[in-house]
């Protein structure tokens, strides 16, 4: 994830950027220019390697730094200069298992921006304590993480600014978070308090450490396992937790793993639909294109009192967008109304298909579109499509019930690390009431005191399958999210697979 580079600068600049974090005791009085002015991507292992990061290339590095969360709550953000913090950082992410990201500034600095004492741009930074350097990049998944290690070089006793403007950047509260510097003989001092005001009164602070430009990986352990810190919760990319009622993306945002299917809703049965599902504590809502209704279910979302952030909102484009995908993306979030979505997937295979998929993957990179994906592709389609793209889809989706089972189809998805999505759980328009009386279903239902749509939706989740039946009646709404008061047993399951006709219902 990490890119190792490097800055030549003269004599005179490499002894003031020991300031650092090395080992020149007079410079650790050296203005913030010394830290805040140098990306990390450019400077942070300049001892290691000749070469120099474009900026490009260090906005790059943070996005990848974005995308790859393990699961882990626990975060090391850290700005590093010379190497020193950025190596710190690697051990006390390695020893607490925690995800790692380094803040990259935005605007590069020239050997005139850092020269000490000479007026210059970090100079003037530092003197101005309303200064914040832009940042490449963001942890748009920080609401993930409990406990926040944060690291900095100490430059004139105090965090470079660059760390004020991450601190102001998101929203930390009931976060830990824990200061660690590096300088040559200084302590952590008044440079971690001085961070305090910048967050909210809700976030709590442990002790930093100061680490010296001579600090051994042992002295980091040693540290990190004093802190007697909560056990890191890594989360399985694909695997369903049954507690929170989601999955893991590949892409690292978590998904609900039950909700709403918007297929052949009014605009009228959406709005309805979909506040019975958010009230019922529901929040996945699958649209498309060519449902017509997408602007219907934006306003719905826009209507309800529950946070964006909390609702998961899928779309697909469909075959007749391919050839001009980029708009139609900009399109779908004006329909909804939205500042993203959550999942734009590509309805089934059609001309310019790849093209499409690759207009996806530049609107996560515009931060349009946080996880992208496909509808209706199976074996032999992903094995000649896959090779084609860059970014791995974070979902399929596909037709999935007791008599359409994919049982071949599922487990090779689930082993490219995609996520499984199931429309038609419940059979489909037409076929459901067929699916919902039959007698095996019916008499394992009865067994357990619940409806056959809720043990079909359970069979399905049990299979790793994430469900989104499509209802407009508020009761069916809130008894298909209702599924975790028991659970199938093996024979039952079993009994379920042996009702498998190959029937497909839909011609996708």
């Amino acid at each position: 994830m990490k890119r190792l580079t490097a800055l030549f600068l003269s004599a005179c600049m490499a002894i003031m950027l020991a300031a650092c974090g090395a080992d020149n005791a007079e410079l650790l009085s050296a203005p913030e220019s010394s830290a805040a002015s140098v990306s990390g991507s450019q400077l942070k292992a300049e001892s290691e390697t000749g070469e120099t990061a474009t900026s490009e290339e260090a906005g790059d590095e943070v996005t990848d730094a974005d995308s790859q969360s393990s699961g882990s709550n626990i975060l090391v953000a850290y700005f590093s200069c010379t190497g020193t913090t950025e190596q710190i950082a690697g051990w006390i992410a390695e020893e607490a298992e925690a995800d790692i990201y380094e803040i990259v500034p935005e605007t590069p600095y020239t050997e005139e921006d850092l020269a000490y004492y000479t007026g210059g741009r970090a100079d003037r930074e530092q003197a101005d304590s309303s200064a914040r350097p832009a940042i490449s990049g963001s942890v748009e998944n920080i609401e993930q993480y409990d406990v926040i290690f944060l690291g900095y070089p100490i430059w004139h006793g105090q965090a470079p600014r660059i760390i004020s403007t991450f601190l102001e950047s998101y929203d930390f509260s009931g976060v830990t978070i824990i200061p660690f510097c590096t300088s040559h003989s200084s302590g952590i001092g008044s440079s971690a308090e001085s961070l305090h005001d910048l967050c909210s009164d809700t976030v709590t602070w442990l002790d930093g450490r100061r680490f010296s430009g001579d600090a051994t990986e042992s002295d980091v352990v040693e540290w990190v396992e004093s802190l007697e810190l909560p056990e890191s919760e890594v989360r399985t990319v694909g695997e369903f937790d049954f507690e929170t009622k989601t999955v893991l993306l590949n892409s690292g945002y978590e998904m609900p793993i039950m909700g709403l299917g918007t297929y052949s809703l009014s605009d009228e049965e959406c709005a309805v639909s979909i506040a019975a599902l958010l009230e019922a504590g529901g929040r996945l809502i699958d649209t498309a294109y060519m449902y017509d209704n997408e602007a219907a279910v934006g306003q719905a979302i826009r209507d309800s009192d529950v946070p964006r952030e909390e609702i998961f909102v899928i779309t697909k484009l469909y075959p007749n967008q391919y050839s001009y995908a980029a708009e139609a993306i900009d399109e779908a979030l004006e329909r909804m109304g939205l500042d993203y979505i959550d999942m734009i997937l590509l309805h089934h295979p059609g001309d310019g298909d790849v093209e499409a998929y690759l207009a996806l993957e530049q609107a996560v990179a515009d931060g349009k579109v946080r996880s992208i994906g496909l509808s209706n592709w199976y074996v032999e389609e992903l094995e000649e499509f896959l090779p084609q793209v860059n970014i791995t889809p974070a979902l399929v989706q596909n037709e999935i019930h007791p008599y359409y089972q994919e049982n071949d189809v599922i487990p090779y998805i689930q082993s490219l690390g995609i996520v499984v999505q199931g429309w038609y759980p419940l059979g489909g328009r037409g076929y459901t009431a067929a699916l919902l009386g039959d007698e095996t279903i019916s008499a394992i239902a009865e067994a357990h005191g619940v409806s056959s749509a809720q043990v079909i939706l359970r069979w399905n989740l049990q299979k790793g399958a994430v469900v989104i039946p499509g209802s407009s009646d508020p009761e069916h709404i809130w008894e298909n999210l209702d599924l975790f008061g028991f659970e199938l047993t093996e024979e039952e399951m079993e009994q379920i697979n042996a009702l498998d006709r190959n029937e497909k219902h839909d011609w996708y």
